[in-house]
């Protein structure tokens, strides 16, 4: 509400302040758009749309790193499990 509130009293239209919230609308992204907002006093809508798109690039690159990483764990894990295993029978072969 904080971002909404800030768009709208620098003058920008509601369906503007709304789909930029409606896009931002968690506390990271909101308040990445705030803390860029507070460099200027008034900006082209186009501008804070560019933005926004910019910020939510942002939070898709970190989400996918962090699924790729976990992803990477998991294979690992897997990897470490079958390698144990497979020395294991081999330490049963050799008896």
């Amino acid at each position: 509400m904080e971002l909404y509130d800030i768009l709208l009293r620098r003058g920008y239209p509601e369906p503007f302040c709304d789909e930029i919230t409606k896009n931002l609308n968690t506390d990271w992204t909101a308040q990445r758009m705030i803390g860029y907002l507070s460099h200027y006093k008034k900006l082209p809508m186009e501008e804070i749309a560019d933005e926004m798109l910019a910020i939510l690039n942002d939070r898709n690159r970190i989400m996918r790193k962090h699924e790729l990483e976990e992803t990477n764990a998991r294979w690992n894990e897997y990897l470490n499990r079958k390698s144990q295993e497979d020395s294991h029978e081999s330490t049963e072969y050799r008896r």
